[in-house]
């Protein structure tokens, strides 16, 4: 099970960074020779992308990768927002975990000396990546409600909506520390929020922080065109 998780990770990615360019064929037997493995995780994989709308059945045989637009990650970020908010909300009424709260307090802090660092490169966003998963697992788990993260687990094959990944500018790596030290001031607030157990306070924040990339529409549209320079951070399950 891990070993078919896996491939449809790494497809995924493969599609979203445009190794897999829409329009190309893929088939199972060049696609596991190429990832080293067998052709049933490589079907299995294909059929729930299919599900996801990353690529397309054609009509032989065969799949196509769909062209990912920034409409799609625009869409898709505007869900996360409702059911993020909606987690946050819950876990401030019925309130965070000690251990939690110790936890991410914890991760702040250790980030608050990463982004004093002179250099900020792919190291820092690795750090910062991972972080960021814990933080929303954390919200997540603690609104003790199992459908928001069902809903979630539907949008998270694109690279702007998945909390599993970030995609960044290598160009670009000053605005890009910017851009995440705006992402990891709002963890804080919405921390605080969640902490003095501020409901509303705590779904606006959280809405406003998973929509947080709408402020990057440049950075949204690059994607489109998929330049070389565009970077996915991929944190494993």
């Amino acid at each position: 099970m891990e070993h078919n998780h896996q491939v449809l990770v790494r497809l995924r990615e493969m599609i979203a960074d445009g190794e897999l360019k829409p329009g190309e064929r893929i088939t199972e037997i060049p696609t596991a020779e190429k990832l080293g493995v067998s052709r049933l995780p490589v079907r299995m994989a294909l059929q729930i992308l299919e599900q996801e709308g990353l690529v397309e059945r054609l009509p032989k045989r065969g799949y196509t990768a769909r062209k990912i637009t920034s409409a799609d990650f625009l869409n898709a970020l505007e869900v996360r927002g409702a059911l993020e908010g909606l987690a946050a909300r819950q876990a401030a009424e019925l309130g965070m975990p000690s251990e939690s709260i110790a936890l991410l307090e914890q991760g702040l802090a250790e980030l608050d000396m990463v982004f004093e660092r002179d250099v900020f490169g792919i190291e820092e966003v690795e750090i910062y990546q991972k972080f960021n998963v814990l933080f929303h697992d954390a919200v997540i788990d603690a609104s003790q409600n199992p459908v928001i993260r069902m809903a979630l687990a539907k949008i998270e094959s694109l690279p702007f909506s998945s909390i599993q990944s970030l995609v960044i500018d290598r160009r670009e790596m000053p605005r890009e520390k910017k851009r995440l030290l705006y992402a990891h001031l709002q963890h804080h607030a919405i921390l605080r929020a969640l902490c003095s157990r501020q409901s509303t306070r705590a779904e606006a924040l959280m809405r406003e922080h998973a929509q947080s990339p709408v402020l990057f529409t440049d950075l949204l549209n690059r994607f489109e065109n998929r330049p070389e320079s565009l970077h996915i951070v991929q944190e494993s399950d």
